[in-house]
């Protein structure tokens, strides 16, 4: 017959109560006391039983991480941190994807039947406009937005500052010779804040250092991916005179619009430099390696899971916006200009 929590507490001598803080990762006990429980659940093979806990306490012990895509590095990459910083508090972690999908996203924040076996959401969304997020007050579910959108006060969010990133970004190629500057990754068609933000910065980046904004160096990319990349570059070289550094919006545009570069015939950087967004590994180990605006993704993802473990024990708690640190890195793609 199984172990109970009361046989564990008996193997212990201590009370069920200390045993089920134990096992809930509550932080308030002593060292010696967990160890005692500790060495009596391995005794005894103990196994915590999740339905029993959710039906004492009315928590999983599940967060959901919701993102567009799993595949995309950047998002990879936040998901691991995500998990290991749930972990430190006593969570476990479900990721799931919208695909971009307006559908599902509306489907995700009003709450499907899957959303009861989480205590709290941490969501990515691209295509949420601001009404969808009104439906959020349907359920109760604690609610952390990750990503760039414009904080309204309503919910909790975790951000970067994409102007300033971007700033910083064409601030560089400036000092590097640059003087004919492209960006890659407008959407002009929607309204998402993040291509918004970053062309933005990109913008008032050219008019601080007196160059002029030509749109016919600023291309669109649907999706912030390799082969969106490339296909906007080449319509750059296509243009007389061409760019000599591009901009783009994440570094897996970046990656894209190198390989269209070195297509042509030409080099990075000595005929066209080239800088990302993000800082994902892939980057790092290019040839030349690219250059980047790194977003401090363990940051993003403990401050995300201290919001959310704040909200879920206090439901009513002001929402608050965190601005996540970011830093230029610079890299071969970007070396200056003879």
């Amino acid at each position: 017959m199984p172990a109970t929590l009361r046989d564990v507490a008996q193997l212990a001598k201590v009370s069920v109560r200390t045993v089920s803080n134990v096992v809930s990762g509550y932080e308030h006990v002593s060292d010696q006391m967990r160890s005692r429980v500790l060495a009596a659940i391995e005794e005894l093979d103990y196994r915590p039983n999740p339905v029993a806990r959710t039906l004492r306490t009315g928590r999983t012990g599940m967060l959901a991480l919701v993102v567009p895509e799993v595949d995309v590095p950047y998002f990879s990459e936040l998901a691991r941190e995500v998990i290991d910083a749930a972990a430190l508090s006593g969570y476990r972690v479900m990721i799931d994807q919208t695909g971009y999908d307006h559908d599902r996203e509306r489907q995700l924040l009003l709450g499907d039947e899957r959303t009861m076996l989480f205590d709290g959401l941490l969501f990515s969304p691209l295509v949420t406009k601001s009404e969808l997020l009104d439906m959020h007050g349907t359920t109760r579910m604690p609610l952390v937005l990750l990503g760039e959108h414009e904080f309204d006060g309503r919910y909790d969010h975790v951000a970067i500052d994409n102007v300033q990133a971007a700033k910083d970004a064409v601030a560089h190629l400036v000092g590097t010779g640059r003087s004919r500057i492209a960006a890659i990754g407008s959407q002009p068609t929607e309204e998402y804040a993040t291509p918004l933000q970053r062309e933005s910065g990109y913008a008032e980046a050219l008019a601080e250092a007196g160059l002029p904004h030509d749109p016919d160096l600023v291309k669109p990319a649907g999706h912030y991916s390799r082969p969106g990349g490339y296909r906007a570059t080449q319509e750059l070289l296509a243009l007389d005179p061409r760019p000599d550094a591009i901009l783009c919006f994440s570094d897996l545009l970046a990656i894209g619009a190198m390989r269209a570069v070195f297509d042509a015939g030409l080099r990075v950087p000595e005929d066209i430099a080239v800088i990302g967004i993000d800082d994902v590994e892939e980057g790092r180990f290019a040839r030349p390696s690219l250059s980047t605006v790194s977003l401090d993704t363990p940051f993003i993802a403990r401050e995300a899971v201290r919001r959310i473990v704040a909200r879920i024990d206090e439901p009513d708690m002001p929402a608050q916006e965190v601005v996540a640190p970011h830093r230029l890195i610079v890299r071969e793609s970007t070396a200056p200009s003879s």
